[in-house]
């Protein structure tokens, strides 16, 4: 078993536990900053966030380049490909919707923009754990 696929299936894991987690813990906390310290939180979010997730989005885009490129022995083709549809949905709809509502945001607490986020962060939920599924297919068979 190649140690790229096997790197690729463990980011693409801890991935969906980071959106799982902030899904499930992170934004429903949103609602709860009071109004007058919602842009601070939302920028201390905004940065702290992003050294968690940048790495990750590198990592599963450098994997799965890699192993799209190279083709390993052992390495399911077709499922390869679903886990690299499910990572350009995640980046997609990070990149389209939900930078665009952490900015707005980051002005102060917008219900429309947050529940614009929670819909496009339902999104990157499903793309992510169907990746793992996609994921430990094509790497495990």
């Amino acid at each position: 078993m190649s140690a790229v696929a096997v790197a690729h299936l463990l980011l693409v894991g801890g991935y969906a536990g980071f959106q799982w987690t902030v899904r499930a813990l992170v934004y429903p906390q949103f609602a709860a900053v009071p109004p007058g310290s919602f842009a601070a939180y939302e920028g201390s979010h905004s940065r702290r966030i992003a050294r968690v997730v940048g790495p990750l989005f590198v990592g599963q885009l450098v994997t799965t380049g890699w192993l799209l490129v190279q083709r390993p022995a052992g390495v399911l083709v077709p499922a390869l490909l679903v886990s690299a549809g499910c990572l350009a949905v995640v980046l997609g709809v990070t990149a389209l919707v939900a930078v665009p509502q952490h900015r707005a945001l980051g002005a102060g607490f917008d219900r429309a923009a947050y529940a614009r986020l929670l819909r496009a962060d339902d999104v990157r939920v499903v793309a992510a754990s169907v990746n793992v599924v996609a994921s430990a297919w094509a790497v495990l068979g």
